[in-house]
């Protein structure tokens, strides 16, 4: 009995950590070479901490993150909108975190290697494909080579090619007018550290947060901030590359006035050693994950914007979602369609509501209503909306604090597969 796990991002590491957790056999395959520490800041939502934690990740996790404590969302002009506390100062029974993409990664694979052996994952190996049968499912490498298993899960992200095998009219991903620029600076904390903002609207926004705490000796952060742009989607832009590097004089100056009490948006932007560029895309929802004995998870299934801090987490809960499945059902195309039938609505609901701007929506209606100025938000916005607007979309990605706080664990402690 073995699974195969054709990636080795966030989502395929987590699930392989999972199903050595319950004691079933699986092969991770990935494309590169190296697992190495590529890209920049995330954040983990407390239900997926939680499962990281289950994992039991949690020294790991506060090695290389930082517990964000509050978010902030402002207008063009500097003037708070709305803030509340996050994680554990919210109430939640588990912190959010505010990490590195590849130290994550990285920790993943290490954590993955140590307690499962370096067989478990075979790099150098690109996915070009699939075939499923009565008993067993096939993936099919780049090269002609193929490689086996009872169940194959597709973690090869927004370029899966397992899912094009399944849709091969969808063509490439879409992007909806918008570029991000994305980079770490070193630079002082605001508002006590632990703190992410929002400012802007939708045709100009920044965010930023700090992924480590201040260096003692300097009273520095590492800082990670994205700056985002829309553009004419007419004009195309074809470059999703996390490592693209940028030319910060495309975009500085349309930060230039914003410079505020607490944080000074063009000195941030100058102090990054590299910028790198990609445009803002996802996919259409699909109508269907599994064929057979095969299913998608994270960026291959639910590719989405960047928006309320989801992507990683949602690939997380994936990864726990299919263990669970397999513990009721055996590894059988069953489990993944029990898997699909929880996670896909769920998925789906996310992704839609992050085209609408999910939690930072907040941020254009106030740019609509008053160009930015206000003495007094509430005089703008009640402030009941601007708080049922944040619990909405809490409750829709599966992290209300009242409900996480109460549910059961996903995977119950010491349980292991038959």
């Amino acid at each position: 009995m073995t699974v195969l796990i054709a990636g080795a991002g966030i989502a395929g590491l987590t699930l392989g950590l999972t199903l050595h957790q319950i004691g079933v056999p699986f092969r991770i395959v990935e494309a590169t070479q190296e697992i190495r520490p590529l890209g920049v800041g995330i954040n983990l939502q407390p239900n997926a901490v939680r499962e990281l934690f289950d994992l039991g990740l949690a020294p790991d996790l506060e090695r290389i993150g930082v517990q964000t404590r509050q978010i902030g969302f402002y207008s063009k002009s500097g003037h708070l909108i709305w803030e509340e506390p996050r994680g554990r100062r919210a109430g939640y029974a588990w912190p959010q975190y505010s990490v590195h993409r590849g130290q994550l990664q990285v920790m993943l694979y290490q954590t993955l290697i140590a307690r499962a052996g370096a067989d478990c994952l075979r790099t150098g190996a690109r996915a070009a494909g699939f075939s499923t049968g009565t008993d067993d499912a096939q993936l099919q490498l780049q090269g002609g080579e193929t490689e086996s298993g009872d169940l194959l899960i597709g973690a090869d992200g927004i370029h899966s090619a397992l899912r094009a095998q399944m849709y091969p009219d969808e063509g490439a991903p879409i992007w909806n007018g918008q570029v991000l620029w994305r980079a770490t600076t070193q630079a002082p904390v605001y508002f006590g550290g632990g703190a992410m903002v929002m400012i802007g609207h939708d045709s100009l926004r920044l965010v930023s947060y700090p992924i480590t705490d201040p260096d003692p000796r300097t009273g520095l952060a590492t800082i990670n901030w994205i700056a985002e742009k829309r553009f004419d989607p007419a004009i195309g832009w074809q470059r999703e590359d996390w490592n693209r590097a940028a030319d910060i004089s495309d975009f500085i100056d349309d930060f230039s006035q914003w410079r505020f009490e607490w944080i000074d948006v063009p000195a941030l932007i100058r102090g990054a050693q590299q910028v790198l560029e990609y445009p803002m895309v996802d996919r259409d929802p699909l109508p269907r994950w599994t064929e057979g004995r095969v299913t998608l998870m994270g960026d291959a299934a639910h590719p989405t914007y960047p928006v309320g801090s989801n992507g990683a987490s949602q690939a997380i809960i994936d990864a726990r979602v299919i263990g669970a499945k397999l513990l009721e059902h055996g590894l059988t195309p069953a489990a993944l369609t029990a898997y699909e039938s929880e996670m896909r609505p769920i998925t789906t609901r996310v992704g839609l509501a992050n085209r609408g701007s999910g939690p930072d929506a907040i941020l254009q209606r106030v740019e609509e209503l008053c160009g930015g100025q206000f003495d007094d938000i509430s005089q703008v916005i009640p402030l009941q909306e601007l708080q049922d607007h944040s619990d909405k979309y809490k409750a829709l990605a599966g992290f209300s604090i009242e409900e996480l706080n109460a549910k059961p664990p996903i995977i119950e402690t010491g349980v292991r597969i038959s």
